[in-house]
């Protein structure tokens, strides 16, 4: 009679003790999970902004043997103006 007693108990303690193991189990996967699908989020975006720079660059490079290019740079980051041309300087900033 104990040793029925003893089994039953053992079993119970056996089965408990494996479906504590599974849910612990499942929880550190849905961890894994989550832990990854932000991963993944993140290299998305990575990619979208490499992409956008991407095709900036492209129309950069289209562009780069224009007059309305030449002439933007000329401007902009050599400071050459067209002969007889009038540059007003704001001297408020």
């Amino acid at each position: 009679m104990k040793k029925k007693i003893f089994t039953n108990i053992l079993k119970k303690i056996l089965i408990i003790a494996f479906i504590l193991y599974f849910v612990f189990t499942l929880i550190k996967q849905q961890q894994t999970l989550n832990s990854y699908a932000n991963q993944k989020a993140k290299y998305n975006e990575d990619i979208e902004v490499a992409e956008d720079e991407q095709e900036e660059l492209q129309k950069t490079k289209d562009n780069i043997n224009s007059d309305e290019y030449i002439e933007q740079v000329a401007r902009e980051k050599l400071g050459m103006y067209y002969p007889n041309e009038r540059v007003y300087i704001d001297v408020e900033k």
